[in-house]
């Protein structure tokens, strides 16, 4: 068997008789909510790009991102809080149990996260500063906070999946 797939199947093994915790079910939810908001979200603006009501080329800048990018964000953030209650509401028991790993993955994986968020900021600013379009600065801070997310969910994953060195 080849390793990759060893370990891939290892780390999406959620079959008959894992035991998933509910804060990795959480970070499943993030980390899958914030890559499809952002794939819709490039799907919107990229099909846009290059569509002028002349059938001329526009300018990526000139594309109206405003808009898609308040639905994705607002969508994206409606689709977890209904997913996180969907899985509580099946397991109601697990939705309020938080143990002492719980929480140390918890804050290991935002803190990993928060690395992209702060990257996506110094860029937003630098950018600005720059003089560059509205445009830029926008999709820099929206690509850190789904970084930030995805990021963060992995490091969660990865901790649930196969353990972590607690400080």
């Amino acid at each position: 068997m080849n390793p990759f797939t060893f370990v891939m199947s290892k780390f999406f093994y959620t079959g008959a008789g894992a035991v998933v915790a509910f804060e990795e079910k959480r970070a499943w939810i993030t980390g899958v909510v914030a890559i499809a908001g952002y794939a819709v979200y490039l799907a919107l603006v990229l099909g846009r790009w290059g569509t002028g009501p002349s059938g001329d080329g526009v300018p990526l800048t000139e594309v109206p991102y405003v808009t898609p990018l308040l639905w994705t964000v607002g969508g994206a953030i409606a689709a977890a809080i209904l997913l996180n209650i969907a899985v509580a509401v099946a397991r109601p028991g697990e939705a309020d149990v938080k143990d002492q790993r719980d929480k140390e993955i918890g804050r290991l994986g935002e803190h990993a996260g928060q690395s992209f968020l702060v990257i996506g900021a110094v860029t937003a600013l630098i950018l600005s500063m720059a003089g560059a379009d509205r445009f830029w600065i926008s999709n820099a801070l929206y690509l850190g906070f789904v970084l930030s997310a995805v990021l963060g969910s992995v490091v969660k994953l990865a901790a649930y999946r196969w353990g972590f060195q607690s400080w």
